[in-house]
């Protein structure tokens, strides 16, 4: 049967929008643990990274509301929108903690967690670009998933250092809250590669 009103396919270009967004702020965050100058200036221009993922999220919402053929399930639009938003949520709450706790000297193992979430950012958009095509998307999404498992990795063995090294009490909380929401961040990511590889079976 032939189609009379095409699938709109505006998405795949808003997602690709949103998931370069969130790959800047994920950059910007790792940066930020690496050398933390300018700290403030920097995590406020985060932040206005984050608000713009807010706006775009936003904007794919307005538009699955005024489309009547979508590209895939419109519940799969609505999860995998909210759940990219999801990861850049809690990279914003990251630099966040940095400022308001006052971490001026971040451990190593921060800059290595935020690493893996930038890979992860990238595999992401990657996965998003061949998303219409259906191509090699589980791939990247496999690819998430082992970052994923690296990061939980990284997490226990910075924890577990942290209780042992660290004497102040108050600077522990600091730096074991700064770990578990970077370990965060990544599930959040697998979330999204669940979600992506969801939609490329159903495509098959």
């Amino acid at each position: 049967m032939v189609r009379l009103i095409p699938r709109e396919t505006k998405f795949f270009q808003m997602f690709a929008q949103v998931s370069a967004n969130l790959t800047a702020g994920a950059r910007l965050l790792h940066e930020i643990l690496i050398n933390p100058n300018r700290l403030v200036e920097r995590v406020e221009r985060l932040q206005e990274i984050e608000h713009h993922g807010d706006d775009m999220t936003h904007a794919i919402f307005t538009k699955l509301n005024q489309t009547f053929i979508t590209p895939f399930d419109r519940e799969d639009i609505h999860l995998l929108t909210s759940s990219l938003d999801d990861v850049l949520d809690y990279v914003n709450s990251a630099g966040s903690r940095l400022v308001l706790y006052k971490i001026t000297d971040p451990p190593q193992a921060a800059a290595e967690l935020a690493g893996l979430i930038v890979q992860q950012t990238e595999e992401l958009a990657k996965a998003v670009a061949v998303l219409q095509k259906n191509d090699l998307v589980i791939a990247h999404c496999v690819e998430v998933n082992r970052l994923e498992n690296e990061a939980d990795r990284v997490s226990r063995q910075a924890i577990g250092d942290l209780f042992e090294q660290e004497r102040d009490p108050i600077q522990l909380i600091k730096i074991k809250e700064l770990y578990e929401v970077l370990e965060a961040a990544t599930d959040k990511a697998e979330d999204v590669a669940n979600v992506l590889e969801t939609v490329a079976l159903k495509s098959a």
